[in-house]
């Protein structure tokens, strides 16, 4: 579909996505909370269990909120006012985290803490009522267009945000190139830890800038007159009687069960990837920018490979090996440190496999291909999730059965976090929080074994483990 005939309400809500989604590399993953764990916190094994215990407590008011909510949003017909009251509260959150300081200045540590999670929760709510416009936003036979052009929104604006906040802070001063300042741009102190602190305000501005098209071009649903509470009430019966028809469609829950476990541990990796990496291999924020920017590309890479992979192998196949390769992955992760590669083989500390300015020794250039590879894993996954429950759906219930599929990314999405949480203070180590996530993906692909194929592949998946 030319993107002429996508019109500007479509646009307007593919940009909503651009808008709000640099948040989660700059400040959950790359940046802000490693500076947290390892800086305002000050210990890496501590940061890591109060940053998890974070998001625990996110993912838990997620989990007991966003399905209602959604459902009581179609009942009420409009969502913009409530998605412009969330944007505004996230704007405010994200650019608090300026004031998230070392040395007991700014916020205190609880404060950073409530911060943190406020964010999360008030971004997985803009995500369902931005979800819930995009029927309205786009023509039916332009939605699939419309939904993925906002998804290459995001990743293109994150990677935009990331090599801005890498030439415009993280550069100067610190390598001589004729296209990087010689300071930071704005005066900002890095002894002050200004150029990490930055990113909270830059993706605030930004959302506020790019999330207005939305509320002026995109068109919403009249409202109904329905009020809150009796909408959410009614919500609540709709997801249960959703959830009971599943009796009758037993390899769909099991499929759904399945997902649900082994995708909070993908997203438990993406969390905690950039934590991990700060305190165990002890990068700084150049290390950690570049590590933003080249991942994210591969997992543009994933997310295309993954179709490609769905129609080779069939989406049953594709997701079992997407996921085995991100367990592999996982384990190679948490096998390095600075002076060990794979548990057991000792590194030099002045090793080095180049003379560039990063990533010189064995075990870092290991952990940076690594990541690269379970990126694309990752992001394959995703795509290719969809396409099996696509698969699996019996006609006339997608929408339904689509609506249990986010149900069950937000069921259990504190699992991963509090994984981490209990094996990093349990054995007082990163490397065991981290690796705590295999228990996910394990539980999750045994699930996947025992799920049927879809019915137009059987002939082709007869092979496969049932």
């Amino acid at each position: 579909m030319a993107a002429s005939q996508i019109g500007r309400g479509a646009w307007s809500w593919a940009l909503y996505e651009a808008a709000r989604n640099p948040y989660v590399l700059l400040c959950s993953i790359y940046v802000m909370a490693p500076y947290i764990a390892t800086t305002v916190i000050g210990d890496p094994v501590l940061g890591q269990t109060l940053i998890s215990g974070w998001h625990k407590t996110a993912g838990l008011l997620v989990a007991i909120s966003a399905p209602f909510l959604g459902a009581a949003m179609d009942r009420m017909g409009r969502r913009k006012p409530f998605l412009g009251v969330v944007t505004i509260a996230m704007a405010v959150a994200f650019f608090a985290q300026w004031w998230a300081m070392p040395g007991g200045q700014g916020l205190p540590l609880w404060g950073v803490g409530l911060v943190v999670v406020f964010c999360g929760v008030m971004f997985s709510w803009s995500e369902v009522a931005h979800n819930a416009m995009l029927t309205t936003a786009a023509k039916p036979e332009a939605l699939g267009h419309v939904s993925g052009l906002g998804l290459a929104l995001g990743n293109a604006a994150s990677v935009l945000l990331l090599v801005f906040v890498l030439f415009a802070f993280a550069l100067p001063g610190v390598m001589q190139l004729p296209f990087v300042p010689e300071a930071p741009l704005f005066g900002l102190d890095p002894a002050a830890y200004e150029p990490n602190r930055i990113v909270g305000p830059l993706c605030a501005l930004w959302l506020a800038i790019f999330a207005l098209p939305l509320f002026f071009y995109t068109r919403d649903l009249d409202t109904t007159g329905e009020r809150f509470g009796d909408a959410m009430r009614h919500g609540v019966g709709k997801v249960v009687r959703t959830i009971v028809k599943l009796r009758d469609h037993r390899n769909v829950a099991l499929f759904l069960v399945a997902r649900m476990l082994y995708a909070d541990g993908k997203t438990a990796i993406l969390i905690f990837s950039g934590v991990y990496a700060a305190g165990v291999m002890g990068w700084d924020l150049l290390e950690m920018l570049t590590l933003g920017v080249v991942t994210t590309a591969f997992g543009v890479i994933g997310g295309l490979s993954g179709g490609h992979l769905d129609s080779w192998l069939g989406p049953k196949r594709a997701v079992a090996i997407e996921i085995g390769v991100t367990f592999v992955c996982l384990l190679i992760m948490v096998s390095m440190t600075p002076t060990e590669m794979f548990f057991v083989v000792p590194v030099a500390e002045d090793a080095s496999v180049w003379n560039g300015p990063l990533f010189q020794s064995p075990p870092e250039m290991a952990y940076l291909l690594t990541t690269c590879v379970i990126a694309i894993s990752i992001s394959a996954a995703y795509a290719s999730s969809r396409t099996l429950m696509a698969r699996l759906s019996p006609a006339g219930m997608e929408g339904e059965l689509f609506g249990l599929y986010a149900l069950s990314g937000a069921a259990t999405v504190w699992l991963g976090p509090l994984l981490v949480e209990h094996f990093t203070e349990t054995y007082q180590s990163q490397r065991a929080g981290f690796a705590a996530i295999t228990i996910l993906l394990v539980m999750g692909l045994a699930l996947l074994v025992f799920v049927k194929p879809p019915l137009e592949r059987a002939s082709s998946d007869a092979q496969a483990p049932h």
